[in-house]
């Protein structure tokens, strides 16, 4: 049994005290592939280190950040443009946007985040979303690229039922992770209507810790809470969770070679 944490910040300063532990502990937990997306170019430096110290284990994207998103962001997007000609990447991300901190630079984050589309399509590679009070924003801003080829996932999705079948109809996977063990979070009913075949895991490491571990640092060895949670909710056995969201992120992100999941 192997599982794939499909979005976290390892190479963030969080783990710069502990990280191999921390990777050493996802490994013994069976979450043998790490998917790290990128914010700007501040955090380019780091995301290449950890690809590099843990080839074939840390696996990078490339995208801008929606609330990195500011004055002067032609810049940041042109360095992404560029990283992506010049590196291998699973995915562009995470872009998006993000309307609860400000929304001084909303119509550039539409901006950005077509860009994105456009690169992901450019690069045949899926595109992972990140989306805070902003779902229907997203979706008008994506009907320019229906019926484009374009694929990805809602990280850490946020929405309703309703709002989940659109995301499913745009050839999208739900983003689920420690959130979906929050008694209130409202993730279980979404999880429960879309099924194990619309859904990818993730901890979003360090942040929203699943329980019993919310508050502190999450780390990507708590993917199996996650699953044991999605795995109560849709009536599978925590194998099938297992065999499904791994066989599901596999297919979106391309990884073709189990080498490294044996």
């Amino acid at each position: 049994m192997f599982w794939i944490d499909t979005h976290n910040h390892i190479y963030l300063p969080e783990f710069d005290h502990d990280r191999s532990q921390v990777i050493e502990r996802s490994i013994e937990a069976g979450v043998k592939l790490l998917l790290m997306p990128n914010v700007d170019s501040a955090t380019h430096g780091p995301l290449m280190e950890a690809a590099s110290y843990y080839p074939g284990i840390c696996l990078p994207m490339m995208a801008l950040h929606p609330t990195s998103v500011k004055q002067g962001f032609e810049a940041e997007l042109q360095n992404v443009e560029q990283s992506l000609k010049e590196n291998k990447f699973v995915a562009v991300g995470e872009t998006g946007l993000d309307l609860y901190w400000d929304k001084t630079f909303f119509k550039e984050q539409v901006f950005a985040l077509k860009r994105h589309a456009e690169l992901a399509l450019e690069h045949n590679l899926p595109l992972v979303i990140h989306s805070r009070n902003a779902l229907n924003e997203i979706f008008e801003a994506l009907d320019d690229f229906r019926n484009s080829g374009l694929r990805g996932v809602f990280h850490c999705f946020p929405g309703d039922v309703t709002q989940a079948a659109k995301v499913i109809g745009l050839g999208f996977f739900i983003g689920v992770g420690g959130v979906v063990t929050y008694k209130n979070g409202g993730l279980a009913k979404v999880v429960e209507y879309v099924g194990l075949d619309h859904i990818i895991l993730e901890t979003d490491a360090p942040y929203l810790a699943p329980l019993p571990h919310r508050g502190k640092r999450n780390e990507p060895s708590f993917i199996k809470l996650i699953g044991q949670k999605v795995a109560s909710i849709t009536g599978a056995s925590l194998a099938q969770t297992a065999s499904i969201t791994t066989r599901n992120s596999m297919q979106l992100f391309g990884i073709t070679t189990t080498d490294k999941l044996n």
